[in-house]
């Protein structure tokens, strides 16, 4: 008889996902379900999901879920752990949903501390409504609505968001990872892993910022997708460590 090595994590329902070929949201919920199997949290796990690309998440991910108003994730994860702190508590966000029309609730979650953990998905434009430009569109990006790929003096600059929630004190643990290669998604899952155990510790608040392929709206092969994520994107939005728990070392940069 052979030993099965390989298997779907218990906390991950065995349906087929909606996302285009190559979109790295199926590699992240593979990640975060195989944190908590790993943790053993599934049964106090309770998710927020968000506008965008991964409203289905609900569909994905075996545990208690909220449907949020766009960019309001965070204000829902607030309201829930501050009632039943026993929980661990996560949002699951794009840029879009995060980074734009969520900016004041991201920011200020992160300055009052509140214990929660947030996966934000960085793809660079807008997935699910066809591929504007996003806060973190790079430059010389061309999407729909920069069309001669973003300026600075027209668009203005990306916003990097992992290093601006890190010089805020109520952060605790603050990281950015890609899923482009299997190094990446190893380093990926550390980053996340370690998120959640911030949270459960009670230390404070908790991001793992994921560089991820979106192929359908760079107009890429998934093959392409993945090669831009490591030639284009992770030299403007470096990987690594920015805040971590009093005590330990952070490695910005050099994860």
């Amino acid at each position: 008889m052979m030993q099965k090595v390989f298997t779907r994590p218990k906390s991950m329902f065995p349906v087929p996902t909606h996302y285009c070929p190559g979109c790295g949201h199926g590699i992240i919920h593979r990640l975060l379900a195989e944190v908590i199997d790993e943790l053993g949290i599934i049964e106090r796990t309770v998710g927020v999901a968000p506008v965008g690309c991964s409203v289905l998440i609900y569909n994905y991910i075996n545990c208690d879920m909220y449907e949020a108003a766009h960019g309001r994730a965070p204000a829902i994860a607030t309201g829930c752990k501050r009632v039943h702190p026993n929980l661990v508590v996560f949002t699951y966000q794009g840029d879009g949903d995060l980074a734009s029309i969520g900016t004041a609730e991201i920011v200020h979650a992160a300055a009052r501390g509140e214990k929660i953990t947030v996966l934000f998905v960085n793809n660079a434009v807008y997935g699910m409504t066809g591929g504007q430009m996003a806060p973190t569109t790079i430059l010389g990006q061309k999407t729909t609505t920069s069309p001669y790929g973003r300026a600075p003096a027209r668009e203005g600059y990306p916003v990097r968001i992992a290093e601006m929630l890190a010089t805020l004190d109520g952060a605790a643990y603050i990281a950015r990872a890609a899923v482009n290669n299997p190094k990446n998604i190893i380093r990926a899952k550390k980053m996340l892993r370690k998120a959640f155990e911030t949270q459960i510790k009670g230390l404070g608040f908790s991001l793992v910022e994921f560089l991820s392929q979106c192929p359908t709206n760079w107009g890429m092969s998934p093959a392409e997708a993945v090669k831009w994520v490591e030639e284009k994107m992770i030299p403007y939005y470096p990987l690594g460590e920015f805040k971590t728990p009093k005590g330990e070392k952070e490695t910005a940069g050099g994860v």
